[in-house]
């Protein structure tokens, strides 16, 4: 049986070579935007945290999600159904074949991070 990963590193190296960038990309986006967090699995995914969890990524087989708070998510849902992203509860699928939307996700980090520090708001 396969070790299972146990660092973000492990975890993108371990991807379909195929994956591997995207998820170095979301990867390079969450520390960009949440410079005081912490960088670790949960779940089993790459998954940023300071107190509380702030968000997590995770690759598939056709495409990657990212997960942020259901009060997060509310609050881009119209840019992002503008732009065709399908949404889960909290989560935001990404195509590999389309464009990371780095400007949009970035902005949701922030967010993200902001709703924790200012207004307390907690994970579920």
């Amino acid at each position: 049986m396969a070790t299972k990963p146990t660092t973000v590193d492990e975890y993108i190296a371990t991807a379909p070579a195929a994956r591997q960038q995207r998820l170095g990309e979301l990867r390079a986006l969450s520390l960009e935007h949440a410079p005081g967090a912490t960088e670790g699995l949960k779940w089993g995914s790459p998954a940023y945290w300071t107190g509380v969890i702030l968000f997590v990524f995770s690759g598939h087989a056709q495409h990657c999600n990212v997960v942020f708070t259901p009060s997060t998510l509310e609050a881009f849902r119209g840019e992002l159904e503008a732009a065709g992203f399908e949404l889960g509860a909290g989560a935001v699928k990404i195509p590999y074949g389309v464009e990371l939307p780095s400007e949009l996700l970035g902005r949701m980090m922030t967010h993200r991070v902001r709703e924790w520090e200012d207004a307390g708001v907690t994970w579920r």
